[in-house]
């Protein structure tokens, strides 16, 4: 876990890109997009979903999240209690900021084809928090957790040692 601010810098950088790729790819396949997108959309796409994710992370929902998870009443001497009510917050913050940008795509990009708004949005919330949150808590946290600890955490401490 990080503890300093540069740590969370890197740890955040790391979890929102690999969720964005994951997420990306899952919203494609879904929407029946994987082949119809030239290479260079798709990279846009993800590069676009990627600075919004971060920033989001960055400065909005990670702190609110973080705010959240820590107020609510458990004991917090236990890490994976710490971890789970932090993804938990994370997630469904990220899952309602995202679904609201892929909204702002859809339409922008093809209409909502005839689909009330508010109706498209809950679809694209629901859709994607039923990927999301199996996928940080699963495969991407731990995945994340551990490449943070070897890379991140391991340079600082040799750096510290050297």
């Amino acid at each position: 876990m990080p503890t300093t601010k540069k740590e969370d810098f890197y740890f955040g950088m790391m979890m929102c890109f690999g969720m964005v790729v994951v997420m990306t790819f899952y919203n494609l396949i879904r929407n029946g997009l994987i082949g119809t997108i030239p290479l260079q959309g798709l990279l846009m796409q993800f590069v676009l979903g990627f600075i919004t994710a971060f920033l989001l992370e960055l400065f909005i929902v990670g702190p609110v999240a973080k705010k959240i998870a820590l107020s609510l009443p458990y004991d917090k001497s236990k890490k994976v209690f710490v971890i789970l009510s932090i993804s938990f917050c994370m997630v469904i913050g990220m899952v309602l900021c995202m679904s609201l940008y892929g909204l702002v795509t859809a339409y922008f990009s093809n209409g909502l084809a005839g689909k009330p708004l508010l109706e498209t949005y809950f679809s694209f919330v629901f859709n994607n928090f039923i990927f999301a949150f199996p996928l940080q808590l699963i495969i991407m946290g731990p995945l994340v957790r551990f490449l943070f600890s070897k890379f991140v955490k391991c340079k600082k401490m040799t750096e510290s040692f050297g």
